[in-house]
C-alpha cells in the first residue's frame, strides 16, 4: 500500500498534536441564563474534571429534583485521559509510519470517540433531566429538564445552551484536518 504524501504526514502529526489540548482546555460547556442570573451560569467539562458555577447550578437544580452534579457521577473521567492518550499516540505513530491504513484507522478512532462522547452525553442528559426526585419542591407535571445535546433549549425560565468549548473546537479542527487527509489520500488511488 502506498505511503502518504509528505504534506499529509505533516497534517496527521498536526491533527494528533492538536488533540493534546484536551488535557489543558475545557472540552464542553453548559450555560444557563434566567432573569435572576442575567450574567449566566456556566459549567465547563474537562477531560477529567468540572469547573465553573457547578455549586450554584446544583443549588438551583435541587428545587426541581435534579441529581447533584459532581465528578463522581462521571466514571468517564477516570479513563478518558488514557483513551485520548492512546488515540494521540496512534496518530503520531501514523504520521511516522505513514501507511494509509493507519491514517484511516486514526480518523476512524477520532470519529468513534466523537460519536461515543455525544451518545454518552445524551444518555447522561436524559437521565439527569428525567429521573427527578419525586419529593422536589417544584414539580411541573409532564416536564422534563434534559439539557440540549448541542444548541439552545428553554427549560422553564432558564435558557440552556450546550456545546463545544475551546478544547472541543480544537478537536473538531483535528477531525477536519483528518477529513482533508483521508479525502486526498483516497483520491490518489
Amino acid at each position: 500500500m502506498k505511503n502518504l504524501l509528505p504534506i499529509n504526514r505533516v497534517l496527521v502529526l498536526i491533527a494528533a498534536l492538536l488533540m493534546v489540548s484536551a488535557y489543558f482546555t475545557p472540552l464542553w460547556q453548559i450555560s444557563l441564563w434566567a432573569p435572576q442570573y442575567p450574567e449566566g451560569l456556566n459549567m465547563k467539562i474537562w477531560i477529567d474534571k468540572l469547573s465553573g458555577d457547578v455549586d450554584i447550578i446544583n443549588g438551583v437544580n435541587h428545587y426541581i429534583g435534579m441529581k447533584h452534579i459532581g465528578v463522581e457521577m462521571f466514571p468517564e473521567f477516570t479513563y478518558l485521559i488514557y483513551v485520548f492518550g492512546a488515540i494521540i499516540g496512534f496518530g503520531i505513530l501514523s504520521a511516522i509510519i505513514a501507511k494509509k491504513w493507519m491514517v484511516y484507522s486514526f480518523f476512524g478512532l477520532i470519529v468513534l470517540m466523537g460519536i461515543g462522547v455525544l451518545v454518552d452525553m445524551y444518555i447522561w442528559g436524559y437521565d439527569y433531566g428525567h429521573n427527578l426526585d419525586p419529593t422536589a419542591a417544584i414539580k411541573v407535571p409532564g416536564m422534563a429538564y434534559q439539557p440540549p445535546l448541542i444548541g439552545y433549549k428553554q427549560l422553564l425560565n432558564f435558557l440552556s445552551y450546550s456545546g463545544p468549548d475551546i478544547g472541543g473546537w480544537i478537536i473538531t479542527v483535528s477531525a477536519l484536518i483528518m477529513i482533508v487527509v483521508v479525502v486526498t489520500e483516497w483520491r490518489r488511488k
